[in-house]
């Protein structure tokens, strides 16, 4: 299969490679963390990052909305934080004698909804609607969010005190959940001496805008997918939905996820098309949270990692015509 970038995607990729030179300034040894935020970016969709306080999810945020040249908020989520904290609300200007509407803490170009499952069910579910539709609607009117729009949502690992599980259906509107870990003992080390002296967000350096993020999405959707690579994304989503150990497979909605993801992976990678190892690359962070396992799992000690990696197993991988 003959690879031909254009130039628009030739400009893409140089643009994603500013982008995560400028991300690592501050984010040390997480290369791959990078690359699979900035691939969700690219693929139009939101991410989730499940992981223990301090390991750096609000740097990488603060640090990407710089690089992207986006506006950037953050919101604490707690027990005590309200859907209108989320959407906004109207309220009376005793002057005019008009309702006006004040902007809620989503609308803005990157949002990072930090510890999502502190809150309360109606408050996620408010910003989960936003993430779907884009849109907020307060007392019949309706605010756009601004384009591009990306959620980076954090999560404390399920267990920890005041915590409580993301709704199946609610983890289904983040095209991946992350997990970013420990910085290994050099990559630390690096991480300390780059914090003497000067906050190390303040050195990164705007290199993209908003509007280069919107032309290079349109450059992802024009990857070309074969017929034998569809097949074999349909294939392994079926196979989740029939193994013995999942009692809830991956939705439709996840195989389109998955088919995007890909995309994004192909043209990162210098490609203007998908192979099947641009599948297996990002299947996991797609796939996984995604799904529900039963007691028999659980009963065989079997994580979900090994369940996924028994189905990549089982399906054969294509060989595309050259």
């Amino acid at each position: 299969m003959k690879n031909s970038l254009t130039e628009q995607q030739i400009k893409v990729l140089n643009m994603s490679q500013s982008v995560i030179n400028e991300v690592k300034k501050v984010i040390i040894g997480k290369d791959e963390i990078i690359i699979k935020v900035l691939l969700s970016i690219l693929a139009g969709g939101h991410v989730l990052i499940e992981d223990i306080p301090g390991v750096g999810k609000t740097t990488l945020a603060v640090a990407l909305s710089k690089a992207l040249s986006l506006d950037y908020k953050r919101l604490q989520f707690t027990p005590d934080v309200l859907p209108t904290d989320v959407t906004g609300f109207t309220i009376l200007n005793k002057e005019t004698h008009k309702f006006e509407y004040k902007q809620g803490a989503a609308l803005t170009n990157l949002f990072l909804a930090d510890e999502i499952n502190r809150t309360s069910s109606k408050t996620q579910s408010a910003l989960l609607e936003v993430m779907e539709e884009g849109k907020v609607t307060v007392d019949g009117v309706t605010h756009k969010t601004p384009e591009p729009y990306i959620v980076i949502a954090t999560q404390n690992p399920i267990g920890s005190i005041g915590t409580q599980m993301l709704p199946e259906s609610q983890m289904d509107r983040f095209i991946v959940r992350l997990t970013m870990g420990y910085p290994s003992l050099d990559s630390e080390v690096a991480m300390l001496k780059s914090k003497q002296n000067l906050m190390p967000v303040d050195s990164v350096n705007p290199v993209v805008n908003a509007q280069d993020i919107i032309a290079a999405r349109k450059e992802v959707e024009n990857i070309y997918v074969s017929d034998q690579v569809f097949q074999y994304i349909a294939m392994l989503a079926h196979a989740t939905r029939e193994n013995e150990y999942i009692k809830l497979g991956l939705s439709p909605r996840g195989t389109i996820a998955l088919v995007r993801m890909t995309k994004a992976t192909a043209l990162l990678k210098g490609r203007d098309y998908v192979i099947p190892d641009d599948v297996i690359y990002t299947f996991n962070d797609v796939v996984l949270h995604r799904l529900v396992f039963n007691s028999k799992a659980k009963i065989n000690g079997l994580s979900g990692e090994q369940i996924l990696k028994g189905i990549l197993s089982s399906v054969q991988i294509p060989r595309l015509n050259k």
